[in-house]
């Protein structure tokens, strides 16, 4: 059994801890110890990584995770690529994702229904680099609803699979089942996107969406929910969606609703794709901030602000993941939302960091399975960092810093040495 030490470090738990100077040691695929005090470890038939110095910290997980979306700026872009090309794409943007220090995947949807499917089970083999992969659906949509692109005068497919109706959409989702999907993806509500289906509004019925989740459930499989109107929230909550995605509107009944579910649901708040907006860095792709005012953007910013503030206090797991994987925000920029976090909805950096780490650990965690969390037992998924991300949480966002990446207790990436001959120097 490979057994590894990571000597000295400065470790960050996850647990709600200061960080601590010490030694972990992993043995096989799981933590099997951790000191608090430097050097009082057995280090031999150890690897030994230097890590003096350098920030201990759990894997990250990407919440809201697109796999098969690579600078997309239009829904062609999702549609048109082969599924032999899409799956190559799909591919990169998984080792995009390990690179940059996720070693999770939460998948929200995929472009097709297998891209998530048969890169997670390449990457589960040890044939592909990537990040531990709960595969996503594609999204599930109703006649109207966004993601529904047909017109009766020009037909044409779509990203989305359209239903109507309790049985359709049982179909639906045995069929995604079926097919290997862990994550089945609902499109409840509106989108500012889609103009004739705007955000408050709400197209997919409960009965619906009680019968995804009553579905998937009995499958053993997961629901997410891209939901943003008061209506489609409660009934996301109260059907029994495990994910909530967007979820901006809302009122003291949802908040209500949401401390109520608070020990069985996760929600993504996905501020990237706004913030970029807003902030004019979606310019360069016809998406301004005067474009932006017009989609009505800055108000559904603001709603976030003011839910998810709100949810934060009540103690809701946040995850972090902002829809990224369009071309204004791009997959290998996700470790934005930790800095996003802080800005907008009032988090601590610790905080912050404890959605990227324990909140998305507790979400990709099955049976004895936990991750997370610098714990003994606990599968270790780990990042020595160059740099210490509780005063600058920017160095998470450059893969340069990230010295050591080890997924399931194997060494994916190692430059701790060079970092080390560079302080010393």
């Amino acid at each position: 059994m490979a057994r590894t030490i990571f000597a000295g470090a400065r470790v960050w738990d996850a647990t709600g801890a200061p960080a601590f100077p010490g030694d972990v040691l992993v043995e096989g695929n799981r933590i099997a110890a951790v000191s608090r005090s430097p050097g009082q470890l057995t280090q031999g038939g150890c690897e030994v990584i230097d890590a003096r110095g350098m920030f201990l910290m759990p894997g990250m997980t990407e919440g809201h995770a697109h796999l098969s979306f690579e600078t997309v700026a239009a829904t062609e872009d999702l549609i048109t690529p082969p599924p032999e090309e899409h799956t190559l794409l799909t591919a990169r943007v998984a080792k995009v994702l390990l690179d940059h220090g996720f070693t999770s995947a939460w998948g929200a949807s995929e472009a097709k229904m297998r891209l998530g499917v048969a890169v997670r089970n390449e990457v589960d083999a040890g044939r592909l680099p990537g990040p531990r992969i709960r595969a996503g659906s594609p999204e599930i949509s109703v006649t109207g609803g966004m993601g529904d692109e047909s017109r009766l005068h020009n037909p044409r497919q779509s990203p989305s699979i359209i239903v109507d109706g309790p049985e359709e959409m049982r179909k639906a989702v045995r069929l995604c089942c079926r097919e290997g999907c862990d994550n089945i993806k609902l499109d409840v509500s509106g989108d500012p996107f889609y103009p004739s289906t705007p955000a408050h509004t709400t197209p997919m019925s409960f009965e619906e969406i009680r019968m995804a989740v009553e579905t998937a459930h009995a499958y053993g499989r997961k629901v997410n929910a891209h939901t943003r109107s008061i209506a489609g929230t409660q009934a996301c909550l109260r059907a029994g969606v495990d994910v909530l995605f967007h979820c901006e509107y809302s009122d003291e009944e949802t908040l209500d609703l949401f401390e109520q579910a608070r020990d069985r649901v996760f929600v993504a708040p996905t501020v990237s794709l706004f913030h970029t907006i807003v902030n004019n860095e979606a310019a360069p792709n016809g998406l301004s901030a005067e474009v932006g005012g017009y989609m009505g953007i800055p108000a559904l910013l603001e709603a976030s602000v003011k839910t998810h503030t709100e949810l934060r206090k009540r103690g809701i797991r946040h995850l972090i993941g902002g829809d990224y994987g369009f071309a204004w925000s791009r997959n290998g920029t996700n470790a934005r939302d930790l800095e996003f976090f802080v800005k907008y909805y009032g988090y601590t950096p610790a905080s912050a960091l404890q959605c990227a780490t324990r909140n998305g650990g507790w979400l990709m965690s099955r049976g004895d399975d936990r991750l997370g969390e610098i714990k003994e037992g606990q599968l270790a998924d780990l990042l020595l960092v160059d740099g210490d991300p509780l005063t600058d949480l920017t160095v998470l966002q450059n893969a340069d810093r990230l010295a050591v990446i080890m997924k399931h207790g194997a060494v994916y990436k190692n430059t701790s040495a060079a970092v080390s001959r560079r302080a010393a120097a």
